[in-house]
């Protein structure tokens, strides 16, 4: 349980990295953000997915008498 606790807290801190590159990328402009922007965003996307599923199954499963 502690496992997945942490697993959802390293995916969302991922997602404020990945999140923060391309707010980033974006104020900068130029080719980074021309080369970068929509793959950041895809992984930003990907990211998230995966942070609200780990969230979601910590939630169910300590709701289910899990510690």
């Amino acid at each position: 349980m502690e496992a997945l606790r942490i697993l959802a807290l390293v995916a969302a801190g991922a997602v404020a990295i990945v999140l923060l590159l391309g707010i980033g990328g974006f104020g900068k402009g130029g080719d980074f953000n021309r080369k970068y922007a929509n793959k950041l965003m895809r992984l930003r996307l990907l990211l998230q997915f995966v942070a609200v599923v780990l969230v979601l199954a910590y939630v169910y499963l300590r709701s289910q008498g899990g510690q």
